[in-house]
């Protein structure tokens, strides 16, 4: 299976620098030929050239890939550096500082370039090692195959009708899923070219459909930010199809994207584990607050707290399952929490509660805890910035939950006992230790936290 796709004439542009298809492969045997052999290689995965030559150097050796986010803090890089034993640190040139204990570090620009496809591997070995959000605890390490992702992106295909002749553009982070394998694997086994915006400014989303862009991708953060520049927005009206997903996108920017670029965005749902496994099509319908139907290959069902299945009525909630061709295969080292997301006939527990409706569309309704964020198109764990707050010597209890915020979706909003500290060191604390977007934005200090029989903190009380 070629994971790349076959060779053409397209242009991978990041930030304003380009490279042509066969360009980029071959600065890429550079890296294969550097790497092979090793376990697996971490990339410093800023939005840069360098940062794709790497990724497709990886897959073309046949070495697991695991992006690493260029704002995270220092414990989280030392855990998913030393958690996935990655033997080499790819970066470009000046872009990373080396820490102490971080692999070798290698200048992907001083790389010469190579010839030849590299070696490959079987369609079932891994080819990027992604982290979650940490939701109790530490990230953990998500194995995702060749395989899926082929599964993944042809189906994302099908879809949205994607092929050679369109110009992705997006702005997103190269180092989840969405930005990195739909937004560049996607373009390069499509065979389109890809415009990568640096940032997804409104400003670069409108020059680049006046330059001819027609698939554009953003989180629900971006629309709404395209939204509140209208000239910006009608400047998207040539394209051919808005794409939305990372967080529900909220029905009044669904609808003022309607009004400003003609276009009703069509909305997907996936996840880390997942990839893509339901989404509206670039035919079909597209209803505001869903996220559409599986895509080939794909069964989804619903079940309730003890198992029992959920009618397909539109209105029942339950705990979405998934069996796909694009699910990962397991959980790095931790065979435990691998099974624990499987039930026992084999479908994956997304922890997402959907209603389905009798004509098979998909609404998300909520997560099946109250420990997973999404702001601005990331997904937070609430344990993860919990862990950094209890960090502090001043800090006796926390609790992180995500709050309605109008531009991010949701923002990090932590409850805090603690003695002899204000809210802006909390917030200054977190934010040197883990990703920039994972900070909390508001710090309540409080008496105590709400705790039921067990112990545990009543989130749903927090704030009341």
């Amino acid at each position: 299976m070629d994971l790349l796709g076959v060779a053409g004439d397209q242009t991978i542009t990041v930030a304003g620098r380009g490279l042509r298809r066969a360009e980029l492969m071959d600065r890429a045997a550079g890296v294969a030929a550097e790497i092979a052999g090793a376990g697996a290689v971490a990339v410093h995965a800023t939005a840069s050239l360098e940062t794709v030559v790497a990724v497709v150097g990886g897959l073309l050796a046949g070495v697991p890939v695991v992006p690493l986010p260029p704002d995270s803090g220092p414990d989280e890089r030392a855990h998913i550096l030393g958690d996935s034993g990655a033997a080499l640190l790819l970066a470009a040139r000046g872009a990373y500082e080396p820490g102490e204990g971080d692999p070798p570090l290698v200048p992907v620009d001083d790389l010469p370039a190579g010839e030849g496809a590299g070696a490959g591997a079987p369609d079932d070995a891994t080819a990027l090692i992604l982290y979650t959000s940490g939701t109790t605890g530490a990230p953990k390490g998500v194995l995702v195959s060749r395989a899926a992702i082929a599964a993944g992106l042809d189906a994302l295909a099908e879809a949205w009708e994607w092929t050679a002749g369109d110009v992705l553009v997006h702005g997103l982070p190269l180092f989840h899923v969405h930005g990195l394998v739909l937004g560049v694997l996607g373009a390069l086994r499509a065979g389109s070219s890809l415009v990568h915006t640096g940032r997804p400014r409104p400003e670069a989303y409108a020059e680049a459909a006046a330059a001819g862009g027609t698939l554009f991708f953003g989180v629900p953060t971006v629309w709404s930010r395209v939204c509140a520049e209208p000239d910006a927005a009608r400047a998207l009206r040539g394209a051919r199809l808005l794409v939305s997903g990372s967080a529900p996108l909220p029905v009044p920017v669904f609808g003022r994207l309607e009004e400003l670029t003609g276009h009703r965005p069509v909305e997907r749902y996936g996840m880390t584990e997942t990839l893509i496994t339901v989404s509206a099509r670039a035919g079909g319908d597209r209803r505001p607050g869903h996220v559409g139907l599986p895509l080939a290959g794909v069964a989804t069902r619903l079940a309730a707290e003890d198992g029992a299945p959920v009618p397909a009525d539109g209105e029942t909630p339950g705990e979405l399952h998934v069996r796909a061709p694009m699910l990962f295969g397991g959980y790095l080292n931790r065979p435990e929490a691998t099974a624990a997301s499987f039930t026992a006939d084999g479908w994956f527990r997304t922890g997402d509660i959907a209603t389905v409706g009798p004509d098979g569309w998909h609404r998300i309704v909520g997560r099946a805890s109250t420990d997973l964020i999404k702001s601005g198109g990331y997904r937070i764990g609430a344990g993860e910035v919990e862990n950094a707050l209890l960090a502090h010597p001043a800090v006796r209890e926390a609790a992180v939950v995500g709050t309605p915020h109008p531009d991010l979706g949701e923002q990090v909003t932590a409850y805090v006992v603690a003695d002899g500290v204000d809210e802006r060191r909390l917030i200054g604390f977190v934010a040197e230790r883990l990703s920039a977007h994972k900070r909390p934005r508001t710090v309540h200090l409080v008496d105590s936290l709400p705790r039921n029989a067990m112990g545990k903190v009543v989130k749903t009380r927090l704030g009341a």
